[in-house]
């Protein structure tokens, strides 16, 4: 049984750990013992002696490396994760993604004062000035705020910073039905943009009804519960789900083999991917996307989909719906150019 010393703790944006093991990246420490005894996973203990001088030059770097839309970072960005979990995404995997916050005061009697941010949803950024959502849960909502950049919500020790814009107009689609959630969609437009790094970029969308082929497996990504009711959690790291497309008669017949009954008729602005049981996207995942390959492109992903409704969270297999980006994509553009903004931003 080895003894361990209480060595200080060492931040470490440059190692990582899931299963509270260490993979080092960059060696600013030779040796190490369990970081039970460190705050945050993100440190590591190390023996003073072991301890290398950080070179001059440990700023990272904000360039891009590559430009355009829908690149994912399949290895993550400036650190390595060895996870049991393969549900957990790596930093800056899905650049694309964000959290929609409300922010309310913390005593509602006390509108002026100290105020808190509430997560409500995920999003996409299609462009540094626009998120684009379900409309679900935007539609009422007066004072919202843009995350881009975050990956785990309770630590800010992540190589990249996360980066928060205010939203300065909601934009729903005028057909939008609360009831049925037909037309579920929204763009947001922000206050100021986000800088494009490593951690924040662009997805792409695909052009009007360029849907993907059944059976296309495809990344949904979210904060959300990992499971349906009261025994679900919401997430702390942002976690990802690859599921197939189910074409729109198919999905339709499951579905009405659910609670719905046989009479239920899947609208046109749907689309809907997953039916392999327990994966599927679940409560507050509502406005994430659904990033499909683009053919022929490595790790480059256009939006397919926005998470809309399911039966369940996966549980009997029945697949998730979506809203079908590619049916409205014109809708897109058409109020993305009206604000001013260029829609080639999102275009591959």
């Amino acid at each position: 049984m080895p003894t361990y010393i209480d060595y200080p703790c060492m931040s470490a944006s440059h190692l990582v750990t899931r299963s509270r093991l260490l993979y080092k990246i960059s060696l600013w420490c030779f040796c190490s013992v369990p970081d039970d005894s460190c705050e945050s996973y993100l440190d590591i203990c190390c023996e003073p002696s072991y301890i290398l001088p950080e070179p001059a030059t440990t700023a990272p770097s904000n360039k891009v490396s590559q430009k355009g839309c829908g690149f994912r970072n399949k290895d993550g960005v400036g650190f390595l994760i060895r996870s049991a979990d393969d549900r957990e995404t790596k930093f800056g995997e899905f650049p694309w993604m964000v959290a929609i916050l409300k922010v309310e005061p913390v005593d509602q009697k006390a509108t002026e004062g100290q105020k808190k941010e509430v997560y409500i949803a995920g999003g996409s950024l299609i462009h540094p000035r626009v998120v684009l959502t379900a409309a679900n849960y935007v539609a009422t909502e007066k004072t919202l705020r843009i995350r881009a950049g975050e990956w785990d919500t309770q630590t800010e020790k992540e190589i990249y910073p996360h980066q928060d814009r205010d939203v300065e107009k909601v934009e729903v689609h005028k057909n939008y039905i609360k009831k049925n959630l037909f037309y579920n969609i929204a763009v947001l437009f922000l206050s100021a943009p986000m800088e494009l790094t490593p951690n924040v970029g662009v997805v792409c969308l695909p052009p009007q009804n360029l849907r993907p082929e059944a059976g296309t497996r495809c990344f949904a990504s979210g904060w959300g519960k990992d499971n349906f009711g009261k025994e679900g959690r919401y997430q702390v790291i942002l976690k990802k789900v690859m599921v197939p497309v189910v074409d729109h008669n198919t999905c339709q017949t499951k579905l009405r083999r659910t609670r719905l009954g046989s009479n239920f008729m899947l609208h046109s602005s749907f689309m809907c991917a997953g039916g392999e049981l327990g994966k599927n996207t679940c409560n507050q995942d509502g406005g994430s996307p659904l990033a499909c390959p683009i053919q022929y492109e490595e790790d480059r992903y256009i939006q397919s989909g926005i998470v809309s409704w399911a039966i369940g969270c996966g549980e009997d297999g029945t697949p998730g719906v979506y809203v079908d980006v590619a049916n409205l994509r014109n809708w897109i553009d058409d109020k993305v150019a009206g604000r001013g903004f260029d829609p080639s931003t999102y275009t591959y």
